[in-house]
């Protein structure tokens, strides 16, 4: 240990090297934790915003293609390209809520009814099992819960406005999306020029070339997520469909969107059907429809997912699970959406502004970025 020499001409003790080496990190990590909390605290307020634009994102790089081929076969202008290909996506999804809601509205009912039969055979089950329940037991449970849904009226306005609320921010973040996706899809290497030309120019081809980097990686995230989808839906929904389980048509399509939360997402959804199952049919088809789940994920999880994201995610299954459930635990359904695309890309950009380019096959060509220039080509970014 060294003695330093102070301002009074007296010696102290120095402090130990780990000491100040910790010293250093710490204020740095707390700096860096206050500046993340700050950028958290922006997105959060600007949700309705920054959510659309996301989705309209990763919407484009999956419509792309379509775009390009429209151009080419058809001879189309890329606008009128960008359009049809738009209407196209939203004319799909419309028929898909109109198949869900049919099937809901026609099989609704009918399920009502094999609720309330599958209560009576709980409370049955509550009365003979073994908790031995009288009915007047039963019937006390029963009148304090009613009790307690009247005492809690005020909550449900409550949150009957505030779904009230949420409807009026779906419906802006959906205008939102649509309104980004058609021009990111017509002008999006200009925009991608405009926010690149922002920085200084020393950074500006570096920039560029991790961003056509992280485009690939959204690309094959986003094309692979939809394929192990489509497979977890028509699985799981044509299961339910052999088993006779109602509302199997929405159960796909629940399962299909529950799905892009890799891991967790269709576990969730497929519960739904078993649950939807056990109501409906019994305990031998909820037994039946649990083992038809588990074969869909086994074969999600083990051939579809490292088949088809290769190295282009390159991402332990453990690290998507602590990813997922960070981003839940964070910004809840939102997080858990978004948290491994924006892993996967973080992951490409780090890797490739350290010298580990997991794209070298793209080279460093496209330095218009650097003049300021748009290339008078529609190819895309990458």
């Amino acid at each position: 240990m060294t003695d330093d020499v102070t301002a009074t001409g007296q010696t102290s003790v120095a402090v130990p090297r780990p000491v100040r080496v910790a010293a250093a990190w710490s204020w740095r990590l707390l700096l860096m934790a206050a500046a993340l909390a700050v950028l958290f605290w922006v997105l959060t307020v600007l949700k309705t915003v920054v959510v659309p634009v996301a989705i309209a994102l990763l919407v484009t790089i999956v419509l792309t293609p379509l775009v390009t081929w429209l151009q080419r076969r058809a001879h189309l202008p890329r606008a009128a390209a960008s359009g049809v290909a738009l209407l196209g996506l939203l004319a799909v999804i419309g028929l898909l809520i109109g198949l869900a809601g049919s099937s809901i509205a026609n099989g609704i009912t009918e399920l009502w009814q094999e609720a309330g039969e599958g209560i009576g055979k709980v409370t049955v089950w509550l009365a003979q099992g073994p908790l031995h329940l009288s009915a007047a037991e039963i019937d006390d449970y029963v009148s304090r819960v009613g009790s307690s849904i009247s005492k809690d009226s005020g909550g449900l306005v409550t949150g009957a406005l505030s779904v009230t609320t949420t409807v009026g921010h779906v419906a802006a973040g959906t205008l939102i999306a649509i309104f980004c996706t058609f021009f990111f899809l017509l002008e999006g290497r200009a925009i991608w020029t405009w926010i690149v030309g922002l920085l200084p120019l020393t950074a500006r081809e570096r920039v560029h070339q991790a961003g056509r980097r992280s485009v690939v990686t959204l690309g094959a995230y986003t094309r692979t997520q939809i394929l192990v989808a489509l497979v977890d839906a028509v699985g799981i929904g044509v299961g339910a469909a052999v088993l006779r389980v109602p509302l199997a048509l929405p159960l796909g399509i629940l399962v299909f969107v529950g799905s892009f939360i890799p891991i967790v997402g269709a576990v969730l959804t497929g519960s739904i059907a078993v649950l939807v199952a056990l109501v409906a049919q019994g305990p031998g088809a909820a037994v039946v429809m649990a083992i038809v789940v588990l074969v869909v994920q086994q074969v999600e999880g083990h051939v579809l997912q490292p088949f088809l994201m290769g190295h282009a995610v390159s991402m332990h299954p453990v690290a998507v699970l602590l990813v997922v459930a960070t981003g839940s635990l964070v910004a809840g359904v939102v997080g858990a959406l978004f948290a491994v695309p924006i892993a996967a890309v973080l992951n490409t950009v780090v890797l490739y502004l350290h010298g580990h380019d997991k794209f070298p096959a793209l080279g460093d060509q496209d330095h218009v970025l650097i003049r300021g220039q748009v290339p008078a080509d529609d190819e895309e970014l990458a």
